[in-house]
């Protein structure tokens, strides 16, 4: 069985499938993907059926990530059955998913960046409203956090695990 990430930002629209990208062509390049499900969600419905600004796609793509096929979704009470990992990109994020969290999901719920301490944030800044850097700075950030949270899913898995 295929363990299950999701990743949640504001409008599902910059870092979230950003870091989705990044998961899964980092899981592709170590062989992994098939022992990873990955997707992500918005808290809010601003942007649902849309792709990834596109900034987030153009800086993604110079690094080799491809964001095209991603398309913007609403977090919905159902992924709270369907994924074992639920990482919020800052405490906004956090504090609607935890309002959301039903009392007997037993997965992890948390921020992403947590699995990236070595940069001293806990959240990813929004880049919507800035410049073409700040869409830099969540690839950045995201690469590193991906490192931890592959590192965090290995240890969790029970001995013989794929991943």
């Amino acid at each position: 069985m295929a363990t299950r990430v999701l990743f949640v930002c504001t409008g599902n629209i910059c870092r979230s499938p950003t870091a989705e990208g990044v998961l899964r062509t980092v899981a592709a390049r170590e062989g992994i993907a098939d022992a990873l499900q990955v997707d992500s969600a918005g808290t809010h419905d601003y942007h649902v059926g849309e792709p990834p600004d596109r900034r987030a796609v153009a800086a993604a793509k110079q690094r080799g990530y491809d964001l095209s096929k991603i398309r913007a979704r609403q977090i919905s009470a159902d992924d709270f059955k369907r994924f074992q990992w639920i990482m919020a990109m800052d405490k906004d994020n956090l504090r609607v998913l935890k309002a959301l969290q039903p009392a007997d999901y037993k997965g992890k719920l948390g921020l992403f960046l947590d699995f990236a301490p070595e940069y001293g944030l806990t959240e990813v800044p929004d880049p919507y409203y800035g410049s073409a850097d700040g869409f830099e700075r969540v690839l950045d950030l995201v690469e590193g956090a991906t490192t931890g949270l592959l590192r965090a899913i290995r240890a969790s898995e029970s001995p013989g695990a794929s991943i």
